[in-house]
């Protein structure tokens, strides 16, 4: 009878090669995102953006050198790449995030006599509490 342990290891072997085979599928299924995403980016409307964002999410939650070059950036980065680690989150608050980019858009593109998006937060919480 053969023992214990040369299942196991086989076993262990099988595991292994099979959870890099799902990693490397995973991992060309996000560059399929993101080069789909780059393709519908010409079209009117941010469709572009948020793919690209989520095939970025699927490379970097199954490839170690895309993860380590992540890290990099967002040392030398943090501001900038701060809403891409709340979307990579295990619950990612993907509303507050819409809205706090909105802002900064509006900061950064509108004057202030422009901008709409807090007053329009304030009277649906003045509605709210009513």
């Amino acid at each position: 009878m053969p023992s214990l342990r040369v299942h196991r290891a086989t076993d262990d072997l099988a595991r292994e090669i099979a959870n890099r085979v799902k990693r490397f599928g995973l991992v060309a299924l996000g560059f399929l995102v993101i080069g789909f995403g780059v393709l519908i980016a010409p079209l009117p409307g941010p469709g572009g953006i948020p793919v690209i964002v989520v095939g970025l999410m699927i490379v970097l939650r199954n490839s170690f050198k895309a993860r380590r070059q992540f890290v990099r950036l967002n040392r030398a980065y943090p501001r900038t790449l701060y809403p891409i680690r709340r979307l990579l989150r295990r619950d990612p608050e993907v509303v507050s995030l819409f809205y706090h980019q909105t802002l900064r858009v509006e900061r950064l593109l509108l004057p202030k006599r422009m901008r709409w998006m807090k007053a329009l937060r304030r009277r649906m919480a003045r509605r709210a509490a009513a």
